[in-house]
Formats: C-alpha cells, sequence, structure tokens
C-alpha cells in the first residue's frame, strides 16, 4: 500500500529556531497558556504550507491535526504571522518562510471571508424570499407514484 502523506523533512536548521524562538508568543512565563512545543508547531505549520496539503493529513510526529490548525487560526486572526515577518529576521531562508506562512494566512482569511460573505447572502436571500432554511426531507409515497411497483412484483 502507498502512502500519500508526503515525506516529511525538517525545514528549520538549528540556527534558524535560534532566531525565531525569542520571537514567538506562547513561552514559558508569557501571559496566557505556555505552548506545549513551538517548534514542533512551526515545523507543522510548514509541512502543510510547503506540501499544499490539508490539515488532516498532517503526519502524527507533529500531534494532533486539530492542535496545530486552531493555533494556526488564532495566531492568523491576531495577525501574528504578519507581525512576525515583520520583524526581519536576519536569515534569507527563514524570512521566505515567514512570508510564505503570511501568504497562506492571508490566502485562509480571504476563504473564511468569501465563506462568509456566501452565508450572509443565502440567509438574506432567504429571509427575502421566506424560505426558511429546512433540511430537504424525503418524498413521501403517495398512491399515484407507488401503483407500478404492484406491477413489477407480479
Amino acid at each position: 500500500m502507498m502512502n500519500d502523506t508526503p515525506e516529511y523533512e525538517m525545514k528549520l536548521s538549528d540556527a534558524q529556531w535560534q532566531m525565531l524562538e525569542p520571537l514567538l508568543i506562547g513561552r514559558a512565563g508569557d501571559p496566557g497558556v505556555s505552548a506545549k512545543d513551538n517548534r514542533r508547531f512551526i515545523e507543522a505549520l510548514l509541512w502543510v504550507v510547503l506540501n499544499h496539503a490539508p490539515w488532516s493529513k498532517l503526519p502524527p510526529e507533529f500531534g494532533r491535526s486539530s492542535t496545530a490548525y486552531m493555533r494556526f487560526r488564532r495566531w492568523n486572526e491576531c495577525d501574528f504571522w504578519r507581525q512576525l515577518a515583520g520583524s526581519k529576521v536576519g536569515d534569507a531562508g527563514l524570512q521566505a518562510m515567514l512570508d510564505t506562512i503570511v501568504s497562506y494566512g492571508d490566502l485562509y482569511t480571504s476563504r473564511l471571508e468569501q465563506r462568509l460573505s456566501r452565508k450572509a447572502k443565502k440567509a438574506s436571500y432567504r429571509a427575502m424570499t421566506g424560505t426558511a432554511a429546512v433540511p430537504a426531507r424525503a418524498p413521501t409515497v403517495d398512491e399515484s407514484t407507488s401503483h407500478w411497483v404492484g406491477l413489477l412484483s407480479s
């Protein structure tokens, strides 16, 4: 059986991590909840972004995909990725990775806004036409459409 998950290789060097680590939120001593492993989270995010893969395909070595995804969302909502990329780290490769994460975050935000806009338009249309958002029900069987069943079974 072939594995459809791309092979993982480390993206951050130790030197890059040393530059990046002090800039991240969620460290011990920061207000709020401390992150369990910032490096593993950043590596997970880079895996998703650079492989153009859905979060659900995240390899298990990164922990739960839903945890990493929610953390990405929270940091994206507070515009942390843009602030981090704007801090201009001294490594061109690391800066390129951060810029890629910012682009991914922008794309995520754009898709979210489009989805919310479509949802609002749909609700507005339904309110205007008086149609309620109800789930479709199975059609009821009546004699006019079921009489042929008796003909086939005889």
